[in-house]
């Protein structure tokens, strides 16, 4: 009977936890990012990869047309 309170103890003491760090997790601000090589933009959260550079930002949608940070 104690090993199954410790377990029960156990999960909901990961629950918790868990459920506390996601309440702390922000939202991504969206930026435009414009190609080192053709100069296209697109807009995203984070860099495309090599080759991009972030140009205008933060932004609070994924078109990149309402300015702010997101929450």
């Amino acid at each position: 009977m104690r090993r199954r309170i410790a377990v029960i103890a156990t999960i909901a003491g990961a629950v918790l936890l868990s459920g506390m760090c996601a309440a702390h997790a922000a939202l991504a601000a969206w930026h435009i990012w414009r190609s080192l090589t053709d100069g296209g933009e697109t807009c995203a959260q984070n860099s495309p990869g090599a080759g991009w550079e972030r140009v205008a930002g933060p932004y609070k949608d994924a078109r990149c047309t309402i300015p702010g940070k997101p929450g």
